[in-house]
């Protein structure tokens, strides 16, 4: 009876447990109506168990048949779904390559085979079949996540099960060219400006502007029709342009030589005119695509103009053009707008802060007075930031001679102090520099970021504030001191006029910025140095200020014998390592290079602090360092520029310096 009862004597639909209970609860009350019914009739009784025992013999019957029909069921599922398996091995789209602890191939199905042809491949290394698929798989066998890789012609989504070393590759070459097309076809939308229409029309007769007028229209549109691009005149000076993102890259490769054909034709005409470009690309939004598009635009114009700006907002932005010294375009109207801005974003606040770049020099401190006194002549107490940890020489003798003049020195303040000192209503003003990475105080700047203004002579780079309050930018002139000595003339007269040390320390900034009156200067240079002048400026203490001492002079011959000639025409000096160069010699030390016959740009390469290179670039203008500069991070002027290298080596540093050269040179070589 217990062997009957065992689990595997029990019917197959009585093994659940939940049913077996069942089964006998129900046994039970039947066995006890048939009881009752023999007492009841014995006739009865007699009927109702030869029924409950064929209802029984009924019910295992079709339970029994029920299992056997969901056994051939199922076992004809288990062998389709085995078989769609093995079918699915051979016929699915899908590549799969099996191989052993040898990287050598154990099998691969009919789909992977075709790619490798008729070759026989099974047992054979990986990288002897195909090298090209043996480093695909080396350089993606850690990732855990599909992986888009190329092989030949063609694109695959590949994972790489590394515990049992299968391979899957699902050719996606399709759906890639669908995506390259679709990025392709995205469309780019650029506005152009002309630089200096006005100006130059301002004395043309009505033909000649005509004449010019025609002449850009006819180019810009013959230019526009060759890559099939969009182009409407919106104004006489501004055009509108529609294109797609590969007619964009290719104005990119041919590094929009438009420009300069403009530039070369019209200058042939005695009325140079140069182009602005900004272009924007990579989003569905055509109103925000257009807005980007003016925001390259005004960065190109403040940069000085000449020049293309290509930018999205998930990439940085690229430059082109450029190469040519910023035409003047400033007037004496713009200088009296700015001023009059000024003074009316003065009047709203309580106090004023003005800081030039972390490491001060003369134009930087000198423009720093100059606006410490228009806040002065408008009533407003301005505090000047200074780190004082990293000051050249020439800098602390102007300080020194600051301190003789006692209504002057309480408002120089250092770095750490003016964060202290600013309210909710000071304004802060930025000179000489408009990276808010590279001035002097950046907890200062990151507390005023909303109330601030910017005058600088510098091009603009990408890196600029938010939401300046008032931009002043003029790369074409000399320096921010020669910048800030106009505005005087259109200060408040019945005010205490700018002091000596003041012009001085200005006149000291344009000196430094120009090198003597010798680069960089126009008529409204030497008028700004007139006015100084005129004002009390110390000509004498200008020279005892940017008097060398004998260690800097010894280190600067000591930089320049170690010159070595890039190209016929460039000369490198590079300091020794792990010895630190103050900026200003190594400055100095290309300014004396480019001085010397034969010499279009000097680069010199010093160690600025432990963990900071810094190349100092200067050029006669034929050679455009600023743009050099940039792709190694800084910037600057076309023939003025500079950059800093964080944890590198001079070897290093001169490597990239060489590498960037090349980039920028080569295209003009070939």
């Amino acid at each position: 009876m217990k062997k009957f009862l065992t689990r595997d004597r029990i019917p197959a639909f009585l093994q659940n447990d939940n049913l077996r209970y069942l089964a006998l609860g129900v046994c039970f009350l039947a066995t006890v109506g048939v009881i009752l019914a023999f007492f009841i009739n014995w006739l009865l009784g007699i009927f109702l168990l030869l029924l409950f025992l064929v209802l029984v013999g009924i019910v295992f019957y079709a339970l029994n048949q029920m299992r056997h029909n969901t056994n051939d069921y199922i076992s004809d599922l288990t062998y389709r779904i085995k078989r769609g398996e093995q079918e699915a091995l051979i016929k699915m789209p899908i590549g799969i390559l099996l191989y052993n602890e040898q990287a050598e191939i154990e099998w691969v199905n009919p789909y992977l085979q075709k790619y490798f042809g008729d070759q026989e491949i099974l047992q054979k290394p990986l990288a002897e079949v195909d090298a090209e698929l043996a480093a695909v798989i080396k350089n993606n066998v850690d990732h855990k996540t599909p992986q888009t890789v190329r092989w030949g012609q063609n694109q695959f989504e590949m994972v790489v099960q590394k515990s049992i070393r299968v391979v899957y590759l699902l050719d996606i070459t399709r759906y890639a060219h669908i995506e390259e097309r679709y990025q392709a076809e995205r469309l780019a939308i650029g506005q152009i400006f002309l630089d200096n229409y006005d100006e130059i029309t301002q004395t043309m007769t009505d033909k000649n502007i005509s004449n010019l007028s025609n002449y850009v229209t006819n180019e810009l549109s013959n230019w526009a029709k060759r890559y099939g691009m969009f182009l409407k005149r919106v104004d006489d000076d501004h055009f509108f342009l529609l294109s797609y993102r590969h007619t964009l890259k290719r104005l990119e490769d041919d590094n929009f030589k438009i420009l300069d054909v403009i530039r070369e034709r019209t200058s042939k005409q005695n009325y140079p005119l140069t182009l602005s470009m900004g272009i924007a690309y990579n989003d569905s939004d055509l109103a925000k695509l257009a807005n980007l598009s003016q925001s390259n635009l005004d960065l190109a114009l403040g940069r000085g103009g000449d020049q293309v700006v290509v930018k999205s907002e998930q990439d940085s932005a690229r430059f082109y053009g450029g190469k040519t010294n910023p035409m003047e375009k400033r007037t004496r109207v713009r200088a009296r707008m700015i001023s009059q801005a000024l003074q009316e974003v003065m009047g709203q606040v309580d106090q004023v802060f003005v800081m030039g770049h972390f490491q001060a020099d003369m134009d930087s401190l000198g423009a720093c007075l100059g606006i410490r006194r228009i806040a002065a002549m408008n009533g407003k107490k301005c505090y000047v930031v200074v780190n004082q940890d990293h000051l050249h020489t020439d800098i602390e003798r102007l300080l020194a001679e600051i301190k003789k003049y006692p209504e002057l020195e309480p408002y120089i303040v250092d770095a750490q102090q003016a964060p202290e000192l600013a309210t909710e209503d000071s304004l802060l003003v930025m000179v000489d520099h408009s990276k808010p990475s590279i001035t002097t105080s950046a907890d200062l700047y990151e507390k005023l970021a909303n109330r601030t203004i910017i005058i600088d002579h510098h091009r603009r780079g990408e890196e600029f504030p938010e939401n300046p309050m008032l931009v002043y930018i003029e790369p074409y002139a000399s320096s921010t001191c020669e910048l800030i000595t106009e505005m005087f003339e259109y200060q408040p007269k019945d005010t205490e006029s700018i002091t000596k040390i003041e012009a001085t320390a200005m006149l000291a900034g344009i000196t430094v910025d120009t090198q003597s009156f010798s680069m960089r200067t126009g008529t409204r240079t030497f008028d700004a140095a007139s006015y100084l002048r005129s004002v009390g400026a110390d000509a004498i203490l200008v020279q005892r200020i940017l008097k060398e001492n004998v260690d800097s002079y010894i280190q600067k011959n000591h930089l320049i014998e170690s010159v070595e000639m890039l190209q016929q025409n460039i000369a490198l000096c590079t300091g020794e390592e792990n010895q630190i160069y103050d900026s200003v010699i190594a400055a100095q030390a290309a300014d004396t290079l480019l001085s010397l016959s034969g010499i279009d740009a000097s680069f010199v390469i010093t160690q600025r602090s432990e963990h900071e290179i810094g190349i100092s670039a200067r050029s006669l203008g034929e050679i455009n360092v600023q743009v050099i500069m940039e792709q190694l991070g800084g910037g600057g002027h076309l023939s003025n520029a500079a950059t800093q290298l964080t944890d590198t080596t001079i070897a290093d540093a001169k490597s990239q310096l060489m590498a960037a050269i090349q980039a920028e040179l080569q295209p003009a070589t070939d």
